[in-house]
């Protein structure tokens, strides 16, 4: 099975992938795991002013940012995850990734803020979970 791993370095993501490596049991044998990560745009002033290389060295950089150390974590634990990295609304991206890649699930830290918390301030989880077709497990 396809397994697509939504990390944005929150202390949510660490907790997510410390249950995946000690629950392997429960996702069957021989899955592909890819880390994706969704940087958000750049204002179009601000994009503009620094030119499309420099956006582009920053989406980079800050992918990195986040995906080497969860990259390293799984290699500990036996686990080589592809990686990917996007620009935009991460609900929407997460959504697309998954859908468009043929991915059977999808993992994702939740911080459990309830209903209140996800209508004011809004939650990729929530976003995720309206808007795509593939199953989604969230560790809280």
């Amino acid at each position: 099975m396809k397994i697509l791993l939504a990390v944005d370095g929150s202390p949510y993501t660490r907790k997510m992938l410390a249950y995946l490596t000690t629950h392997l049991e429960l996702f069957a044998g021989g899955s592909q795991y890819t880390l994706l990560t969704v940087q958000l745009p750049l204002p179009p002033r601000a994009r503009a002013a620094v030119g499309k290389d420099a956006a582009d060295v920053y989406y980079a950089e800050e992918s990195a940012r986040v995906l080497d150390p969860a990259h390293k974590f799984l290699l500990r634990h036996g686990i080589d995850a592809r990686r990917l990295s996007r620009v935009g609304n991460a609900g929407e991206q997460i959504a697309k990734t998954a859908d468009s890649g043929g991915y059977g699930l999808i993992i994702m830290g939740s911080r459990g803020q309830g209903a209140l918390g996800s209508l004011v301030m809004g939650s990729v989880a929530t976003s995720v979970l309206a808007r795509c077709q593939t199953p989604v497990l969230l560790v809280r």
